[in-house]
């Protein structure tokens, strides 16, 4: 069954604080794939998984102890906590989804299986370096365009897929706050690779990845309690995802898949999370325009703990915020690295593999 495909090589991680019943929509599509469920709120608080699903769950207390001093980089009350999933993974691709993300339907009225496509589009090549005016050009029905450069039609693997919704888009809260009544009904059968030095605002709802390939670079920040800026996790990550692509010569696709997005979040309580980061956002995108990677950056860990170090002289003049994110970017990758060493299959503290 296609749905199976990569079944042994790919997790599905999901941050969740409710009992996971949209799993059930999600049977026929998941249920050959193990789980991370990431716990986060109240760890004392028991989740209910549907039965039949493979899966692992760890709440705070988990964290805190895999991670010991170093689980201060995951973030608490904000579903940025799933990037631990994506750290104690040990597959090689991850997809993730929020748990209000249901099955969306083709015009056709046929279910979409979100996975599949994604896995697709992880599995082939991807073309930054010059536009194709009719997409991808790998899929069925396509082919490079007319004056498009015999030289790059190899195209660069992978990194990164990042899919869509239908129903209630990815809006800030000023944008929900003006259109609380927008849903999105266009489905647009495309998938594009976003150009090289082209920044783009990642959603972590709907995304997949190549964790061998960009892994140590998908940490979601510090967001949430305790923090002053909240749901900008997916973004921040996006951002240095694609500085790290574009240095290295991966590629990110966009498109398909779309999932049916149910319900949308409080515009006023999104408005406090998310308020800084309207200002801030102002000089964070410059900065990652203007960012450049030293020729000696040849592996993400590296790209990212020089990207930390240029957060750190260029934007802690923003906010003191930024100098303790540089500081749990290095945090995170240290212990990325010690639950990932090179070449071995690293044991969890807990036990589990």
């Amino acid at each position: 069954m296609a749905s199976s495909l990569l079944k042994d090589e790919l997790d599905i991680v999901i941050p969740t604080i409710r009992n996971l019943d949209f799993l059930e929509m999600w049977r026929p599509f998941f249920q050959p794939y193990h789980l991370i469920i990431v716990q986060d709120g109240d760890p004392s608080k028991t989740i209910k998984v549907p039965e039949g699903f493979d899966y692992e769950l760890y709440n705070r207390n988990d964290i805190n102890r895999i991670l010991g001093p170093r689980a201060n980089c995951i973030s608490f009350k904000d579903s940025a906590c799933r990037c631990f999933g994506y750290m104690v993974s040990k597959k090689k691709y991850i997809f993730t989804i929020d748990d209000d993300c249901f099955v969306a339907s083709d015009p056709s009225g046929k279910q979409i299986n979100a996975l599949a496509q994604h896995i697709k589009n992880l599995l082939c090549p991807s073309t930054p370096f010059f536009f194709n005016t009719l997409y991808d050009p790998y899929r069925d029905g396509a082919d490079f365009v007319r004056g498009y450069p015999f030289s790059l039609r190899e195209g660069v693997p992978t990194a990164v897929s990042h899919g869509l919704w239908l129903n209630i888009p990815d809006y800030d809260a000023p944008t929900q706050l003006v259109k609380p009544l927008e849903r999105n009904t266009r489905f647009v059968d495309a998938v594009l690779t976003i150009p090289k030095g082209t920044l783009f605002p990642m959603c972590g709802m709907n995304l997949a990845f190549d964790r061998d390939l960009i892994g140590p670079a998908m940490y979601f920040g510090l967001m949430g309690d305790g923090q002053p800026i909240g749901r900008y996790d997916d973004m921040w990550a996006g951002w240095c995802i694609k500085v790290i692509c574009d240095h290295l010569g991966l590629g990110v696709k966009t498109g398909l898949p779309y999932i049916y997005h149910s319900k949308a979040s409080n515009p006023f309580v999104n408005l406090r999370k998310e308020y800084k980061g309207i200002f801030w956002q102002e000089d964070i995108i410059p900065f990652f325009q203007q960012v450049v990677l030293p020729k000696d950056c040849t592996t993400v860990q590296k790209c990212y703990i020089e990207l930390a170090k240029q957060v750190k002289d260029k934007l802690s003049k923003v906010d003191p915020y930024f100098d303790k994110l540089a500081d749990a970017m290095v945090t995170w990758i240290e212990a990325w690295d010690d639950l990932n060493p090179t070449g071995a299959s690293a044991k969890l503290p807990n036990g589990k593999a």
